[in-house]
């Protein structure tokens, strides 16, 4: 097992970060490329938000999707019925193809919940051929994420969230400065560019944004349900006020980063890290 995400439900995870991850996957696959009759591989597929974004966007020989979450996959395999698609359980970090199976990997929100990221990013450039691009998307946790913030800031402040904690979420694996850049040299790919994509996250009003969070998804859910029930009804009234912020409760929009980075392997070639 090399993910620390915690996956729960489907329809939590698309409540919680799927309607969102559509949005990035469009501004990925730009920024990364995709072209006709290529075989890309979707490490950390999840629902299959980047998956169907992909599809619509070449005439493509063939995906493969490889998550940890058999709950994801087969949320995935329900709603994405195209032959040339392909679910696999499987792990980033020893994925089951042979050298140089596919034109483009890509990874997108994975690498910061892979506990050993560095041999995730060599198995995607070991099973991508020559002149083939490897892309990976992650967020920028500590200042790009003003919406899950609202929920550790709080946790903070009521002294409910220690210093470890908050640690994991800030500050998870490939998102601070040119970490993401040092690992893609250190693979031994060449030529990176880096860049940002924001997209915003909208929410009707206070019960949308924390729903997946009750339902227990991700690491916010989780340690909500690892509390006392007054110490969770009272992180929820903190969250929410913060939520409000002295407004009637309604509509919210937050901006969020995500980090970037994209390196070209040899002379003509590109291998991408966003």
């Amino acid at each position: 097992m090399s993910s620390t995400y915690n996956a729960r439900s489907a329809t939590s995870y698309e409540h919680f970060m799927g309607r969102w991850s559509r949005q990035l996957s469009l501004r990925f696959v730009e920024f990364a490329g995709v072209s006709d009759a290529e075989r890309i591989l979707d490490v950390g597929c999840g629902t299959g938000s980047l998956t169907r974004i992909m599809l619509e966007s070449a005439d493509l020989k063939s995906i493969v999707g490889v998550d940890l979450a058999d709950i994801y996959l087969e949320s995935a395999r329900q709603t994405i019925r195209d032959p040339r698609v392909d679910f696999k359980t499987g792990d980033a970090t020893s994925l089951p193809f042979a050298d140089k199976s596919f034109d483009r990997a890509f990874a997108m929100l994975v690498l910061h919940f892979v506990s050993d990221a560095k041999k995730a990013v060599g198995e995607m450039r070991r099973v991508v051929r020559s002149g083939g691009v490897v892309a990976a998307t992650v967020w920028d946790g500590l200042g790009g994420m003003p919406a899950l913030r609202l929920f550790w800031d709080a946790a903070a402040t009521l002294g409910l969230a220690d210093g470890k904690v908050l640690r994991d979420f800030y500050f998870r694996s490939m998102t601070r400065p040119n970490e993401m850049l040092a690992a893609w040299f250190e693979a031994g790919l060449k030529s990176v560019q880096q860049t940002s994509i924001t997209i915003r996250f909208e929410y009707e009003n206070f019960s949308d944004y924390w729903f997946p969070i009750a339902a227990g998804e991700a690491a916010l859910g989780k340690f909500a349900l690892s509390l006392a029930p007054e110490q969770r009804a009272a992180l929820e009234a903190a969250v929410r006020n913060v939520y409000l912020g002295g407004e009637p409760d309604g509509p919210r929009s937050f901006a969020h980063d995500r980090l970037g980075l994209q390196r070209h392997r040899l002379s003509g070639s590109r291998f991408a890290a966003l």
